[in-house]
C-alpha cells in the first residue's frame, strides 16, 4: 500500500496510487428477530474483501461493528474491532439524503475519503442491502469519482431487486419510489398517481416502508388500488421465513392482512 503526503484536494486525472472505494452489501436481517447465516446470503468473496479493510464510511457505527463481528469468525479480521476507522454519515444526510432538501446543497462527501487519497481502500456500508441504493451513500460515491478514486461494488443482496424478480410484474421497465407519504390523504392521492402510471406505461411501482408502518400502508393499498392492479409484498427476504405474495387487489380484499409490523417488506404494484 502506497501513501502520498501531500494529496490533492480533488484530482479526478490523478496518476499515483489511490485507495478503493468499495461498496460492502450487508444482510437484510437488520433489525429482524432472527438472523440467516452469512453465507448464505453473501458471496464469499464479498466477505474477504470486507474482512481485510479497515476503512469505513457508515450509515451506522454500531450496526457496521455487528457486521464485522460476524465475518470474523469466517474470515479473520485485518484489524481489531476496536482498531476499524469508522466515520458515520452526517445525521442530515439520512433525513434530507444525499442529494440534498430543498433549499439545500447537496452533501459534499469528499473530507470523509481522505484516507482514500493517501492509500488506504475503504469501505461504505449501511445497515442492510447495498449502500447508496434505497438508502444513504450516492454523495460518497459521486465524491469518490470526482476524486479520481475507484469505486467498485460487491456483490451481495438487494432487495429491490430480488422482490420485483419474485413479483410476476414488470422487470423490463420498473422506478423505485422510496416512501409514500405518511398523511393518509396525501399517501392515498400518491398510490393513485403511481397507480395510473402503470397502468398506462406498464411501469411498475416499487417501494418501501418503516415496518413498524408495514399494517397501515398495506390497508391503504388494498383501500386504494383497482381491483384489476396486481400488488405483491416480499417480506424478510434471505431469511427463512421469508414471505412473497402476489395477486390482484380484488383477491387481497378478501383475505386477512399478510404482514406483521416487524418484518422489512418491500412492496410492489402493476398492471
Amino acid at each position: 500500500m502506497s501513501t502520498h503526503t501531500t494529496p490533492p484536494a480533488e484530482a479526478p486525472g490523478y496518476t499515483a496510487t489511490h485507495g478503493t472505494l468499495y461498496l460492502v452489501p450487508a444482510p437484510l436481517d437488520f433489525g429482524c428477530d432472527t438472523q440467516a447465516p452469512l453465507q448464505n446470503a453473501l458471496p464469499d468473496g464479498t466477505l474477504k474483501t470486507a474482512a481485510r479493510l479497515t476503512h469505513w464510511i457508515c450509515e451506522n457505527a454500531k450496526s457496521t461493528r455487528a457486521y464485522l463481528k460476524r465475518i470474523e469468525p469466517l474470515h479473520p479480521l485485518a484489524a481489531s474491532l476496536q482498531q476499524q476507522t469508522i466515520t458515520e454519515l452526517p445525521r442530515e444526510v439520512h433525513k434530507k439524503g444525499d442529494h440534498g432538501g430543498k433549499g439545500s446543497a447537496p452533501f459534499d462527501a469528499r473530507p470523509l475519503l481522505a484516507a482514500a487519497l493517501v492509500g488506504h481502500d475503504m469501505g461504505l456500508i449501511s445497515e442492510a442491502g447495498m449502500p447508496a441504493v434505497a438508502d444513504p451513500g450516492s454523495s460518497v460515491v459521486r465524491a469518490a469519482h470526482d476524486l479520481g478514486i475507484p469505486v467498485v461494488p460487491l456483490v451481495g443482496p438487494v432487495s429491490l431487486l430480488l422482490a420485483l424478480a419474485a413479483s410476476g410484474l414488470n422487470g423490463q421497465n420498473f422506478a423505485f419510489t422510496g416512501y409514500l407519504p405518511q398523511d393518509a390523504q396525501e399517501r392515498t392521492q400518491r398510490i393513485r398517481e403511481l397507480e395510473s402510471l402503470a397502468l398506462k406505461t406498464g411501469q411498475t411501482q416499487l417501494f418501501i416502508e418503516t415496518p413498524y408502518r408495514n399494517a397501515a400502508l398495506w390497508q391503504a393499498l388494498v383501500q386504494t388500488l383497482q381491483p384489476h392492479t396486481r400488488l405483491a409484498l416480499a417480506g424478510g427476504l434471505t431469511l427463512p421465513q421469508v414471505q412473497i405474495r402476489s395477486q390482484l387487489v380484488r383477491q387481497w380484499r378478501q383475505q386477512a392482512i399478510p404482514i406483521d409490523n416487524r418484518t422489512p417488506v418491500v412492496f410492489a404494484f402493476g398492471r
